[in-house]
């Protein structure tokens, strides 16, 4: 392969081999992390280390000059700021859309629609709900999933198709909010803003997920459950409504940031209006709350240390309940140092990698047969699937294939909202079918069920990529780049 110099004259890139080297270091380590049982490694300091791996192996074989790969490196990180700035917000936003009981109450009134006769149904539309105001898929599995599996388990339904309700919910929420991890982490990496990376996937998730409830009524019709206990679900509601004012009122909030997104608002101006409604809320709705938190009494000075210190730090309660404390203990602006570090972890590496020319190889020795889009799409998708099965990690899943992607979704002309598009299509679905999977392993650990026994039943996962890989040979909803330039970051 022959890369351009300063001059402009052609010089020899590096070969598949040499730029397959911090790749293999990368996957290694990720594989290698998952039997460090007692001396676990987080994902965002591997690719910290793989990143120093790539710089060594560009500078000292592939002879790439010092000043050139920290130019690439400041270019990447630039690329991802606003996504950092965004998900900063995102920490804020979640923290004090708790502590205002605007997340208690779109819980509560969610587990409120649970019905015998829709049970899968329901528990694919709750775990939805609820990950997308909480934008965590972990979240709403280890706590409405765990409370939804032992309600299924009473009534007798088998729990691997209770446990694919689950994922598919949650991981659609997950997929569709704006305060996800990955959701944002997948325009970072191409180039696109969250609010058009999330428009740009209704067109295959919001099919995915229609077919999916279909699917999971038509079990609920032909095979409905003797009886149904719903103890559980109504001890939760209890225990939120004992720590929190619910209130239909707060939901204003939510949907006045939902109504000015859809009229065009950006995402950051958005995230801001959602907190500062949220202020607003906490002491006109949790009144109680900043009494029994703030000592010596509610006053002006204590209310607005305790929430901007929540909207730093996250929010806090001890209810006495493991699974309300689970549930709601989270978010802050420094639940987001570690995604904000991965991030530039990521970016340093895909810089690097891209700067020495390792990662223009690799991709076009990857998609050197590719002469269609649908080919190009096919081969992003099986990329995210073969991350997941090697590295046994989403993030990893969506950080390469979206990296390595980038220049030849460029060459097709292709606006950068379909190679995000495409990575999450695959890359953040298929993670809970791997069985090694750090994400299979966390459903199998919080809902008890074998990741065998949900397998089959994780419709939302296997039409989220099929859908994806039928628009592309379609060309259909394949946006070009000259479409929509306005909403390329950098263009």
């Amino acid at each position: 392969m022959e890369q351009s110099n300063e001059d402009g004259a052609q010089q020899k890139g590096p070969s598949v081999l040499v730029s397959l080297i911090p790749i293999i270091f990368l996957i290694g380590l990720m594989t290698l992390n998952l039997f460090l049982e007692d001396a676990f490694v987080p994902s965002e300091m591997i690719l910290f280390v793989s990143a120093v791996i790539a710089g060594l192996v560009a500078f000292s074989m592939v002879k790439v000059p010092y000043k050139k790969l920290e130019e690439g490196i400041l270019k990447s990180i630039d690329m991802a700021m606003q996504a950092n700035l965004i998900m900063l917000l995102v920490g804020a936003l979640i923290a004090v859309w708790i502590a205002s009981g605007i997340v208690p109450t779109l819980i509560y009134y969610g587990l409120e629609i649970i019905s015998p006769n829709a049970f899968l149904t329901i528990c694919c539309i709750s775990c939805g709900i609820v990950a997308v105001c909480t934008g965590s898929s972990w979240s709403t599995i280890g706590t409405v999933g765990l409370a939804l599996i032992g309600v299924g388990t009473v009534m007798g339904i088998n729990t691997g198709l209770v446990a694919g309700a689950i994922i598919s919910g949650a991981y659609f929420g997950d997929k569709m909010s704006p305060v996800s991890d990955s959701t944002n982490l997948a325009p970072a990496m191409v180039g696109t803003d969250v609010i058009t990376h999330i428009k740009h996937m209704t067109y295959t998730t919001g099919p995915a997920i229609i077919i999916s409830l279909i699917m999971f009524m038509s079990i609920d019709i032909f095979y409905p459950p003797p009886s149904l206990d719903i103890t559980e679900i109504r001890n939760l509601q209890n225990l939120i409504s004992l720590n929190f004012n619910v209130s239909l009122w707060l939901l204003i909030a939510p949907a006045s940031v939902v109504i000015f997104v859809a009229r065009g608002l950006p995402a950051m101006p958005a995230l801001i209006l959602g907190i500062f409604l949220a202020i607003v809320a906490v002491p006109l709705f949790q009144w109680d709350f900043l009494s029994a938190t703030i000592d010596g009494g509610v006053t002006l000075s204590g209310s607005y240390s305790l929430i901007l210190n929540i909207i730093a730090s996250g929010f806090s309660i001890e209810s006495g309940d493991v699974m309300t404390d689970q549930l709601f203990n989270r978010g802050g602006m420094s639940s987001m140092l570690n995604v904000v570090f991965l991030v530039l972890a990521a970016m340093s590496f895909g810089g690097i990698m891209e700067a020495s020319g390792m990662l223009q190889t690799l991709a076009g020795a990857s998609i050197s047969r590719v002469r269609s889009i649908g080919g190009l799409v096919a081969s992003t998708l099986a990329s995210c699937v073969f991350v997941n099965f090697t590295a046994a990690n989403q993030s990893m899943a969506i950080i390469i294939p979206a990296r390595m992607f980038s220049s030849a979704y460029k060459k097709f002309g292709l606006h950068p909202k379909t190679l995000s598009r495409a990575v999450e299509d695959a890359g953040t679905v298929t993670a809970p079918l791997i069985p090694w999977n750090t994400n299979a392993v966390f459903c199998t650990t919080a809902l008890g069920v074998a990741t065998i026994d949900y397998l089959p039943y994780v419709f939302f996962a296997y039409l989220s990529p099929l859908i994806s890989l039928y628009l592309a040979y379609s060309n259909k909803t394949m946006t070009r780049i000259e479409e929509e330039p306005e909403t390329i970051i950098g263009h």
